[in-house]
């Protein structure tokens, strides 16, 4: 049997990966010329996929590209001790260079190494530090300057979901003492790209915040239904089936283009083809991916108020503005227009909506077909 064709649920890479090629382009020349790169999106988007995709395709031994995912970090020494463990490990091949750089750099911290018991090529770093903790913190992030100056090189950074620094305690102080060192460096630029929108947007686009126009924003957009479809189509005909254009149009449609939920869906559909899709075998796949994400949607609404799901059982139902309107706030009991914008925030943080102007949609597009599904309307 054909291997499926489709993936979800991780970083799409190689044939996997749907064509992006201005975004790819543009982040290329961005990482290749040295300019600190925001890129923002919602989850399941595809900007992992795309930052993956264009490190791969970097072919430049004078440029060395790290990847660190700080999605795990939930305070500063989280964040020192990972990404000191990814620079030392990224930039170095054998044990012994991973302990002559951490001795050289970090003098003044005792560095301690702990090894995955599953293999050597996998360890951690621990710091204590007896001198003065500001100029040790300053040291963990001269790191890659202090590497690429010795090795002669240029080092790209891409911090993924870096929104979680907004997170920590006094997280404005933090991000100044991250930009006071980065912005000086020579030899190393900055990829930073993260998952919430709204916490992104207001680190990086706040001009009383730290990070104010640190580097080149790129807002990544959905891949369009006309470079999905022939993927879609394509994919099924490389292995021996048949999807119609009508069809794979109904998928992009169900997933509103969502990079993962496309991906998902068609790995579905593919499956279910005999070898050609009918229709029952396309709305069968939508209630089979419904079904697999039920545990986690009811576990959101479970965290729900009354006055949150009944705005967002509005949005599903198509009121996608004028909720200051009366009768919107009437038919869906929101009781109040200056409700609705305590209401709208609290779901913003939640990372269920977003809001463009005063227009409000779902972030995840199967989330909304659930709450129209199962939830009764008021």
């Amino acid at each position: 049997m054909e291997e499926n064709p489709f993936v979800f649920g991780k970083a799409v890479e190689g044939s996997f990966f749907t064509d992006r090629a201005a975004d790819a382009e543009h982040l290329e020349a961005n990482l290749t010329h040295g300019i600190n790169t925001i890129l923002i999106s919602p989850r399941r988007w595809g900007k992992t996929s795309l930052v993956k995709k264009v490190m791969s395709g970097v072919d430049r031994r004078d440029i060395k590209i790290i990847y660190v995912d700080v999605f795990s970090c939930k305070s500063e020494y989280d964040f020192y001790k990972l990404f000191a463990s990814a620079i030392i490990q990224q930039t170095s091949s054998k044990i012994e260079e991973w302990m002559a750089t951490a001795k050289e750099f970090l003098s003044k911290i005792i560095t301690k190494v702990a090894f995955s018991p599953d293999s050597i090529q996998e360890y951690s770093l621990s710091f204590e530090f007896p001198g003065g903790k500001e100029d040790s913190e300053t040291d963990i992030l001269q790191l890659p300057e202090q590497i690429a100056k010795k090795k002669g090189i240029r080092i790209v950074l891409c911090l993924d979901e870096f929104q979680q620094v907004g997170e920590f305690q006094d997280s404005v102080t933090f991000q100044k003492k991250l930009r006071s060192v980065w912005q000086h460096q020579q030899n190393v630029s900055y990829c930073l790209f993260g998952s919430k929108r709204h916490l992104m947007t207001e680190i990086f686009s706040d001009s009383s915040k730290p990070f104010y126009k640190f580097g080149d924003m790129i807002f990544l957009k959905k891949i369009p239904t006309e470079e999905w479809v022939p993927f879609i189509r394509r994919k099924f005909q490389e292995t021996g089936k048949t999807i119609s254009e009508k069809q794979a149009e109904k998928i992009c449609r169900i997933t509103e283009n969502l990079s993962s939920y496309v991906q998902h869906l068609s790995w579905i559909v593919w499956y279910k083809a005999k070898p050609v899709v009918e229709d029952k075998m396309l709305d069968a796949a939508i209630d089979e991916l419904l079904e697999q994400n039920k545990v986690f949607f009811q576990r959101e609404v479970e965290g729900l108020t009354e006055l949150q799901l009944n705005l967002l059982r509005a949005v599903a139902n198509g009121v996608d503005s004028g909720f200051g309107k009366k009768d919107v706030i009437r038919k869906y009991r929101l009781e109040s227009s200056a409700n609705v914008q305590g209401i709208k925030k609290s779901l913003i943080k939640k990372d269920l909506i977003d809001v463009d102007g005063t227009i409000i949609t779902f972030n995840d597009p199967i989330f909304k077909l659930w709450i129209k599904r199962n939830i009764p309307n008021v």
